[in-house]
């Protein structure tokens, strides 16, 4: 039957919507699936424990937040030994010949509170909801005195935001508390147990590892969403495409501060203003990834905002990728984490060196920081100034998460899931800092030139892997190469501003 043209469009646009609503239904489906069993919970707390032998270990989580503008999230370490994600409360393992015994202590709501912010697990739910005993937080202290008294050794795992900056974190609920107890009792031998948390934490399960995929295909999606974005005048509409597409599938909150910065903003490492202009002929390095039920994703690409790489541009890009590619070639099990990090530095020497950013491969100079260049020559090579971070680190419930290489003398070994971030920065200002000695005159009079036609380019690549029995798997699948780039950029619908 022949319909009218309104009609037509009207079935179309039915039939869209349906196709529509599928496609947004089969996400939360699979979504649903992934999630730690209690099981594998107490699975997780049976390898720490063996790790400590005989000790009484305390944990405390995430404390509530002092205001009502942000989402509560747990700390990772709580969070793996409890996957209670709820604030103020805390963990007291008691370990004998590695076979522990835990007990939640919970802070409840009043009944007025809990009204704004929803009940908390308690002691009549704590068991069907985390499989362990819970009481009161009130009880903490008489229970710690109490075991103060048994002779066994206290660990204490620091409730720190990150272990990038425990050192300077030392005003935790936490922290505060073990300084009690020490006061308490001075005789008791208390240390802290992060290393062995941190070991069991590196190698990551089946269902860790679902996890992290689903994390990284949704921030994939997110830097694809930048990468389709037309005409923006500014590094916030960049964000913005970005971040609405983690939440648009799932995600629960950026894993970090998105990094979005353009043309000079690109040479910043850690850039996260995200508020300048954006101008053709600028690069933009795009650093963001999304946390999906507490794994994080971190990938970074560099996009021309015109669409199209210029030649400059394209030199310094093809440096960074084939630094990434040496560095893959060298991540494989049982090879030596530390040879991945240097064949990409080798790779980006040779390239700085025959491009004229450097005197040569082996020039130093002295660099703006404090370093010994005589026992560390190394680091004080001309090139370490144009690329001045490391090119990995692991991934999990913390944007840096350990790997065992940590743990079993340097190499990678299945289950470990990390990044390759190598990167390029060329700027002036990066010759402005340096000290005005003999050997920095000679190596800026050298390469001002080839600096400024580099001037504020950034480059960073970067990509999560997993290590599976078949090898090295590269689980970002976002379009890195040039040529992939501009073609889906190409893609992008022109709007007029």
């Amino acid at each position: 039957m022949r319909t009218s043209p309104f009609r037509a469009t009207a079935l179309r646009s039915a039939s869209l919507l349906a196709v529509t609503l599928l496609l947004a239904a089969a996400p939360v489906a699979a979504q649903s699936e992934l999630a730690v069993s209690l099981p594998a919970v107490a699975a997780r707390r049976a390898a720490f424990a063996e790790r400590i032998g005989n000790g009484v270990v305390v944990a405390f989580g995430g404390r509530a937040l002092v205001h009502d503008f942000s989402t509560f999230y747990q700390l990772a370490a709580f969070r793996y030994l409890t996957e209670l994600n709820e604030p103020d409360h805390a963990l007291v393992m008691v370990v004998r010949d590695k076979v522990p015994t835990t007990t939640l202590f919970l802070t409840k709501l009043d009944a007025r509170t809990a009204f704004y912010y929803g009940q908390r697990t308690d002691s009549t739910n704590s068991v069907a909801r985390t499989g362990l005993p819970a009481r009161s937080y009130d009880a903490v202290w008489t229970v710690l005195d109490s075991l103060a008294d048994t002779g066994l050794p206290f660990f204490h795992i620091p409730d720190v935001e990150t272990m990038d900056f425990s050192r300077a974190d030392t005003l935790t609920r936490g922290q505060e508390a073990v300084k009690q107890l020490a006061k308490r009792h001075p005789s008791l031998t208390i240390r802290t147990a992060m290393p062995q948390l941190l070991a069991v934490r590196a190698k990551k399960s089946a269902v860790e590892l679902a996890l992290l995929r689903k994390a990284v295909e949704i921030s994939s999606e997110g830097h694809r969403a930048a990468m389709l974005t037309a005409n923006p005048q500014h590094e916030y509409e960049l964000r913005a495409a970005i971040e609405y597409e983690f939440t648009r599938r799932g995600a629960e909150r950026p894993a970090y501060g998105s990094i979005v910065g353009s043309g000079y903003n690109g040479t910043t490492l850690h850039y996260m203003r995200d508020m300048d202009p954006v101008k053709p002929g600028d690069l933009v390095v795009i650093d963001a990834g999304a946390e999906f039920r507490g794994y994080a994703a971190d990938i970074t690409r560099t996009i021309p905002v015109s669409g199209r790489y210029t030649k400059e541009q394209r030199q310094l890009y093809q440096l960074v990728l084939d630094a990434q590619l040496a560095a893959e070639r060298n991540s494989k099990p049982g090879m030596v984490i530390r040879a991945a990090a240097d064949s990409s530095v080798v790779v980006r020497t040779k390239g700085l060196a025959a491009l004229g950013l450097i005197e040569s491969e082996e020039a130093q100079y002295d660099p703006p920081w404090r370093v010994d260049c005589v026992a560390n020559p190394a680091s004080c090579k001309q090139a370490n100034l144009w690329m001045i971070h490391g090119i990995s680190h692991g991934i999990g419930l913390a944007v840096h998460d350990p790997l065992q290489g940590d743990q079993n003398g340097g190499t990678f070994a299945e289950g470990d899931a990390f990044t390759i971030e190598p990167g390029i920065y060329v700027s002036t200002r990066a010759l402005d800092v340096l000290p005005d000695t003999p050997r920095n005159r000679q190596f800026k009079a050298k390469v001002l030139a080839k600096v400024k036609q580099y001037e504020n380019t950034g480059v960073r690549i970067e990509d999560d892997y997993i290590i599976t029995e078949k090898g090295l798997e590269r689980i970002s699948l976002v379009p890195r190469e040039m040529d992939e780039i501009e073609a889906l950029m190409r893609r992008r619908r022109v709007i007029q501003p």
